[in-house]
């Protein structure tokens, strides 16, 4: 970052320039999540990251937002061009609070709550309450290492006990936490939303920062050509490409026939989850295949668009005219041998999840002998079965030396899922909510990529693509379809799978 900085200063971009692109992105991404206006309020130090938030500051007064400034050093103190930001945020009244005299204590939540804020913090992307309550960190920036110093400790100290009944959005990174390490600092800004201006620094996607960050959102600047060295974040801006426009001419064979093989009896559920995750994913047929023992059950679950057909044995479905296989959710290790020799054999490209991974994890030889590109999708528990050192070092390290040791792609789960491959870099996905921590979510994610895979994308790419879908669909499904991170479900994602894709697709 610091280098793309400089090489814009030398294309004599100015500073200013930078600094009005990142504080309108800052303002986009906060309408991205709360398109209803509210009440903001700005904390702010005397650096450029304080700049940042007040010409975000400005575009959302613009919008509707009623503007509250807190500063915590005295005004003289700002830099330059910080304090001329501030002075186009006073311009016609947006600021309502008046810049306080010295390092002034910042007054109890309760002396200026709007009415209507005091009901708890609005989960990210969630239908606003009648006067949403938002705190923007505008404290410290990149340069910036713990530990905290007064006055900004005290200031993070009080956005954090803000938090219990707001929204806080740290601009760059939560003050407090070291952007290349991600150490934090005992009284570190607790974030719900990062956004991150230029790239995401190696600090926000470190295992500790995690709680720290939140949901991490990057604005990339026009004039800011940043080297990505080593790992990466996944975004719409390089994602979009990724995905095809279709053709007009388009007809369902272009698009894949997806084989699941899922279900067993008192899991028929991820069997049906798993089918509907391929066709909302764009699978053009979607056969499932199941025991013969659940298929009347599964066939009267499934979406009429699903092709439900019993099996008798797994290693029948060699045979099968299948482009694409996605295997594993609700299985179950009762034909262990048989669905191995499926994994192994067949030349078609497949996802793994579930108790594909657990019968893998029993037969780890098996992966130096498929026939095919493999995808595998572990949650943390299932990562440890394959591979017993994952619990000792970080997740990153964890992707990294697997992929090492096993030619396949890795989409490793969790809060900020990790997708690996040999001689390519670390991917970190940027969308979620901790509504999907809940069973389910990973069958909608294994249909999902099996769809994309259908539609001759590379395994990375998928990985990437489906991780970032399902997780936007998670959000929007919060924003837009009235569920919390408590009541969230598997399903709720379906329904907004749609409004994923066209959020990837154009807004990138």
């Amino acid at each position: 970052m610091r280098a793309a900085e400089e090489a814009a200063f030398a294309r004599k971009i100015s500073a200013e320039a930078l600094m009005d692109e990142a504080g309108a992105g800052i303002a986009r991404a906060v309408a991205k999540f709360f398109p209803r206006a509210g009440r903001c309020i700005v904390f702010a130090g005397k650096g450029h990251n304080a700049g940042d938030a007040f010409v975000a500051a400005r575009r959302l007064a613009e919008a509707g937002w009623e503007i509250e400034t807190r500063l915590v050093y005295p005004e003289e103190e700002l830099s330059g061009l910080t304090s001329k930001k501030l002075a186009e945020l006073r311009e016609g009244g947006r600021d309502l609070h008046a810049p306080l005299p010295g390092v002034a204590p910042v007054q109890p939540f309760g002396a200026y709550a709007p009415k209507g804020c005091r009901s708890g913090a609005p989960e990210i992307g969630a239908p606003e309450p009648l006067s949403l309550c938002l705190v923007i960190d505008g404290l410290l920036g990149l340069g910036a290492q713990p530990p905290l110093r007064e006055p900004i400790r005290g200031a993070c100290r009080e956005i954090n006990a803000l938090r219990k009944n707001a929204f806080v959005v740290a601009i760059d990174l939560p003050s407090g936490l070291d952007g290349e390490s991600g150490a934090a600092d005992d009284d570190c800004v607790v974030a719900d939303l990062t956004v991150t201006v230029g790239s995401a620094k190696l600090g926000l996607v470190a295992d500790a920062a995690t709680d720290f960050v939140g949901r991490l959102e990057v604005v990339p600047l026009a004039e800011l050509r940043v080297e990505e060295t080593g790992s990466v974040a996944a975004i719409p801006e390089t994602l979009c490409a990724l995905l095809p426009r279709r053709k007009y001419s388009a007809y369902k064979n272009q698009f894949g026939r997806i084989g699941i093989v899922a279900g067993s009896r008192g899991f028929t559920g991820a069997a049906v989850m798993c089918s509907l995750g391929a066709l909302r994913g764009g699978a053009g047929l979607v056969e499932l295949f199941v025991p013969e023992e659940i298929y009347e059950i599964i066939a009267a679950a499934a979406a009429p668009e699903v092709m439900v057909k019993p099996v008798k044995s797994y290693a029948d479905l060699l045979e099968e005219p299948i482009d694409v296989w996605a295997i594993g959710p609700g299985l179950g290790k009762a034909r262990a041998a048989e669905i191995l020799k499926l994994i192994r054999d067949a030349a078609q490209p497949m996802v793994v999840d579930a108790d594909g991974l657990n019968i893998l994890a029993e037969n780890m030889a098996t992966l130096g002998k498929m026939r095919g590109p493999r995808l595998l999708t572990p949650h943390p528990g299932e990562m440890k079965r394959l591979f017993p050192d994952a619990g000792k070092m970080s997740r990153a390290e964890t992707a990294t030396k697997f992929c090492a040791e096993h030619n396949v792609t890795l989409l490793l789960k969790g809060s900020r899922t990790i997708v690996a491959e040999r001689d390519r870099p670390l991917s970190y996905n940027t969308t979620g909510t901790p509504g999907m921590a809940t069973g389910g979510m990973g069958d909608v994610l294994t249909g999902a990529c099996g769809a994309l895979l259908g539609q001759k994308l590379a395994p990375n790419d998928v990985a990437r693509l489906g991780a970032w879908i399902c997780g936007r669909a998670a959000e929007l499904a919060i924003s837009r379809g009235g569920a919390s991170e408590e009541s969230l479900l598997p399903r709720d994602l379906l329904g907004q799978l749609g409004a994923a894709f066209r959020d990837l697709r154009w807004s990138g």
